[in-house]
């Protein structure tokens, strides 16, 4: 298995931890704000080789707490558990970020000990789900299975949204407030224009329209905080 990146260090990306953050390629959305656009084709010869990042991570064990893994979509990657059980051998803790439309791969890799935090993309309100992920038609079923089994506490996680002026409104979030009430933590995360999305023209929400937001949602889900503002 290949890696399309490695950042070597992260304050941010793994909560509470010291971490690195090694991204995957491919993912079955196509999210039109989505900031790692490249990943979404890119080829595997193009990346890391395991090897390596397993020597990068051997010489950072006791300066590292942990490894975040993203994309992509990590769960489309049939080798993905065989390279978190070498990322665990070596004491690391691992997030995984994911967009819940594999929730039978991500029950197994909870189940097997592989992950100790998951982090989950939630992408809109079931009405604008579609959307949002560039997937016309897209079923939810899956969606919401994976939502259920987070909000169930087998592990550690958050849900997280990236809010897009043109993608979402106050509807959005009353909704993803019923949707996932009870939810240990969500953050309302501000959208960053870059030349790598997927659609031009997207814009970011001003700060006082994210925080209307998170009062829309804190009735229903009180830890609810703002990223990037």
């Amino acid at each position: 298995m290949r890696i399309q990146g490695l950042q070597k260090l992260t304050l941010l990306d793994y909560p509470g931890k010291t971490a690195c953050t090694i991204f995957l390629s491919g993912c079955n959305f196509r999210c039109p704000f989505c900031h790692n656009a490249p990943l979404l084709t890119a080829a595997d010869e193009d990346g890391m080789d395991e090897d390596e990042l397993l020597a990068f991570l051997k010489k950072r064990q006791g300066l590292l707490d942990g490894v975040a893994v993203t994309g992509g979509e990590p769960l489309l990657r049939p080798e993905l558990p065989a390279l978190l059980e070498k990322i665990k051998a070596l004491g690391y803790a691992i997030k995984l970020d994911t967009n819940g439309a594999f929730p039978e791969q991500l029950e197994a890799v909870v189940c097997a000990g592989l992950a100790d935090y998951v982090a989950m993309d939630i992408k809109n309100s079931p009405a604008r789900y579609a959307e949002t992920a560039g997937v016309p038609g897209l079923a939810l079923t899956p969606i919401f299975r994976s939502v259920s089994f987070l909000l169930r506490g087998t592990v550690d996680y958050e849900f997280r949204t990236t809010a897009v002026a043109e993608l979402h409104d106050d509807a959005s979030f009353v909704q993803l407030g019923d949707w996932l009430m009870g939810a240990r933590r969500y953050y309302i995360q501000r959208f960053q224009p870059r030349d790598t999305v997927l659609r031009a023209g997207l814009s970011a929400p001003s700060e006082m329209q994210l925080h209307c937001w998170a009062e829309l949602v804190r009735p229903k889900i009180p830890a609810v905080e703002i990223r990037g503002i």
